[in-house]
């Protein structure tokens, strides 16, 4: 019902919605009185029109209301239920005017509302000096749980000043509100204080690499439709999500190929069967990740290989791959065929399916792996002479060895730049071949991948051009030629430039002997154990291992390795700066209740015991709402950095 009287007031929304449920009523000549005071008696009856409380009390019968009384027995619930009490000398008072702390007082009380008691009174209100000292820590709760409504000063409580009839009705309205009863209605006055609180845990890079390559990760064959492959790449997520990873690393141009749409390069063989051809029915793998990896608070970042155009046999390669389009600076080695790194042409189209992938997709980070001049062959020298005789009679200097490193450098300093111009919160990591040189450290023996596969991944580290270096430590912790922990920390010990250090791991080694799960479990213990020199967290290979549970390593990863969840660590050069806090945060019975936005990736919710706070979960942006067990949480924004804002408190 409307009435006459308030079309202009500022507490028309809340007295109408309260018609219409039936919990106020006006006058006879169709107004409602906005400005007239409230009696306690008539309190007393709003307060039982609009709640429904089990009585926590026996009836203690009052001197001055007797049972023939028009609310009496709305004066017997409100007592009963505990909202409202009496004077020492035995009365009740039904005809006098209650105050405004009353109100707030009856409703904390009567309702059971809790919060932090901590809104900081004095500061929020200009006249908090005269509220009385019995009444301080109900009018906290009743501003942190949104029952205070300040028209026409936001600053004054008025706390002792007769509350009227829109006050009393905007009072319960707000009540019913944080019961979870009544849709918020959006008014200027109603004061807004939320307690924060600095809160965090242990971060930590928990990623697993998913091949395409072969079909090693996925899709599982080269035959399967649309369906079975989001049906595969579902499984993959939700199981990186119940083993408490926060990011994949997929592989979507394993030869020169593409596992998303692209006008660049052709469909990948490993998808379909056929170079060329794309998944039926037709979408784009690399879209429908992201949209499934942002639902599970999984990073992804995506994963190129530079320089190797053909690893089968079987593989036809078609227009417009490089093979195909360019065949003289794309060369046999082996069985596989690997394009010039040296070539301009291989250089161009290189950087330009990079920074295309960069522009169209949403994408976390960009990855390259270990292959830059392929791994050498017994007896055979990479056929790139022609190249090199064009560089020397251009009036280059360096040797072919320098010149080789020079290539793959300037293609590492390219992307670098590139990336961070075109999208500076893209992270742009490289996951070398994991013994830079032998010798270094002294007792390390193995592949010289600096003089074979001409990869300088110390200068790329040094030099800063990466944001996190993922060497793949593909040895065991104790054999001392190829020690993990030997060779981990040497890496660390050479980052100047204080990057992110994330170890590859080798899963697909686990075979119950020499490897066994406890290896694992111990190198990501010695990870740990460097985290002051910034090695902070680990990459796994592959992913495979993870689904088939190989020797146990996802039940240990759920049981002891990554019991709780955890965000991926902060990076200060690309962005530091907190995010907003959660707005609009509010408790409505058991549900803690908040407003989303656009730059929001996700939410951390941590709880508290004792002094301590630990993180419960982390829940993607489309959440907005949860329903919790008693106690009190504190609820952060998270950005797509991890960035992690302060805590909103809420006691549920």
């Amino acid at each position: 019902m409307s009435f006459s009287d308030i079309q202009s007031h500022w507490a028309k929304a809340f007295i109408e919605a309260l018609s219409e449920r039936g919990i106020v009523r006006g006058f006879g000549d169709g107004t409602f009185r906005p400005e007239q005071t409230i009696t306690r008696a008539e309190f007393a009856s709003l307060l039982r029109s609009a709640f429904s409380v089990a009585p926590k009390r026996p009836y203690v019968p009052f001197q001055d209301v007797s049972e023939s009384f028009w609310a009496a027995s709305a004066i017997r619930w409100a007592y009963e239920t505990g909202f409202m009490s009496g004077y020492p000398d035995g009365s009740f008072r039904p005809a006098e005017a209650i105050a405004r702390v009353q109100v707030w007082v009856a409703l904390v009380s009567g309702l059971g509302f809790a919060a932090s008691g901590q809104a900081p009174l004095f500061d929020l209100y200009a006249d908090a000096g005269e509220i009385p000292d019995w009444a301080r820590q109900a009018i906290a709760t009743a501003t942190e749980t949104g029952l205070v409504v300040n028209h026409p000063d936001l600053k004054r409580v008025r706390s002792q000043q007769a509350a009227t009839r829109a006050e009393a009705a905007s009072f319960v309205y707000q009540a019913l509100v944080r019961l979870g009863q009544v849709p918020v209605i959006e008014s200027a006055w109603i004061v807004r204080w939320v307690r924060t609180v600095a809160v965090s845990h242990r971060r930590e890079f928990r990623a697993a690499w998913v091949a395409i390559v072969w079909n090693i990760d996925f899709p599982s064959a080269r035959t399967l439709t649309t369906d079975q492959q989001q049906a595969e790449l579902i499984a993959i997520f939700d199981r990186l999500r119940s083993l408490h990873f926060n990011a994949v690393i997929l592989q979507i141009r394993p030869e020169g190929d593409a596992l998303y749409a692209s006008t660049l390069e052709p469909w990948s063989f490993w998808l379909t069967g056929t170079q060329g051809k794309p998944p039926s029915p037709a979408y784009d793998p690399l879209q429908w990740a992201i949209a499934q990896c942002r639902q599970r608070n999984l990073e992804i970042h995506v994963w190129f290989n530079p320089y190797r155009a053909r690893t089968s046999q079987q593989t036809v390669n078609v227009s417009p791959h490089l093979a195909a389009t360019n065949p003289d600076v794309v060369y046999p080695w082996g069985n596989q065929l690997w394009m010039d790194p040296g070539a301009t042409v291989v250089q161009e189209r290189t950087y330009a399916v990079i920074l295309d992938v960069l522009r169209r997709y949403d994408v976390d980070g960009i990855h390259l792996d270990d292959y830059f001049y392929p791994y050498p062959i017994a007896g055979q020298s990479f056929p790139d002479d022609k190249t090199y005789q064009a560089y020397r009679s251009s009036g280059g200097t360096l040797s072919l060895k320098d010149w080789r490193r020079d290539n793959v450098n300037r293609l590492v300093q390219r992307l670098s730049s590139g990336i961070k111009a075109t999208k500076p919160h893209v992270k742009f990591g490289i996951s070398p071949f994991g013994i830079y040189r032998p010798g270094q450290p002294p007792q390390i023996q193995g592949l010289d991948a600096y003089d074979q596969l001409f990869a300088d991944a110390l200068k790329w580290l040094q030099q800063g051009w990466v944001d996190y270096l993922a060497p793949q430590l593909y040895w065991r912790i104790d054999p001392p030629a190829q020690s993990y922990p030997v060779l981990l920390e040497w890496w660390a010990d050479q980052n100047i430039q204080k990057r992110h250090i994330y170890p590859g791991n080798n899963l697909s080694q686990l075979d119950g002997k020499a490897w066994d799960v406890t290896e694992i479990e111990r190198q990501v213990a010695i990870t740990r154990q460097l985290e002051s020199k910034l090695a902070l967290g680990n990459i796994f290979y592959s992913m495979k291992a993870l689904l088939t549970n190989r020797e146990g390593i996802g039940d240990r990863l759920q049981t002891n390795i990554y019991r709780t969840a955890a965000l991926p660590p902060v990076m200060p050069w690309l962005r530091s700066l907190p995010p907003v806090p959660p707005q609009n945060v509010r408790v409505l019975g058991n549900r803690l209740v908040w407003s989303s936005a656009a730059s929001v990736r996700s939410w951390t919710l941590y709880r508290q015991a004792g002094s301590t706070w630990t993180l419960q979960s982390i829940l993607p942006a489309t959440t907005t709402q949860l329903t919790l067990s008693p106690g009190t949480y504190a609820l952060c924004t998270v950005d797509r950095l991890a960035n992690e804002s302060a805590g909103v408190v809420a006691v549920v």
